[in-house]
């Protein structure tokens, strides 16, 4: 396997993506034991930055993310996952945690 590099606090981004359909699900860190989870498992694992613990996304709500696919971009320091969704991937119950928009003054398509 690739040497990913984590950040110095020992985190790496970690972008869901849905493998059917290609919608951004949301945007988690990993560090080297939830890579190792997620990879050995198949079901996606991150590391909280607020509680400072690890978790499997889809523990409390059932949701789990199934790996389809895992990438890493061209410098190592991201990751991609493509999976495959239980349920809702938001705590909001919302299919992504990416639904709100920002207005960009001045752009005609925005």
């Amino acid at each position: 396997m690739v040497d990913i590099k984590f950040d110095a606090t020992g985190l790496v981004p970690a972008v869901i993506q849905n493998a059917e359909t290609g919608k951004v699900l949301m945007l988690g860190y990993m560090n080297a034991e939830s890579l190792h989870l997620t990879l050995e498992t198949g079901t996606v694992w991150f590391f909280s930055r607020s509680r400072r613990k690890l978790w499997n996304k889809g523990e409390t709500s059932g949701n789990f993310l199934h790996v389809v696919r895992a990438k890493y971009d061209c410098d190592a320091d991201a990751l991609l996952f493509e999976c495959r969704p239980d349920g809702p991937t938001c705590h909001t119950g919302s299919e992504s945690c990416f639904f709100n928009d920002i207005y960009l003054g001045g752009n005609e398509n925005g």
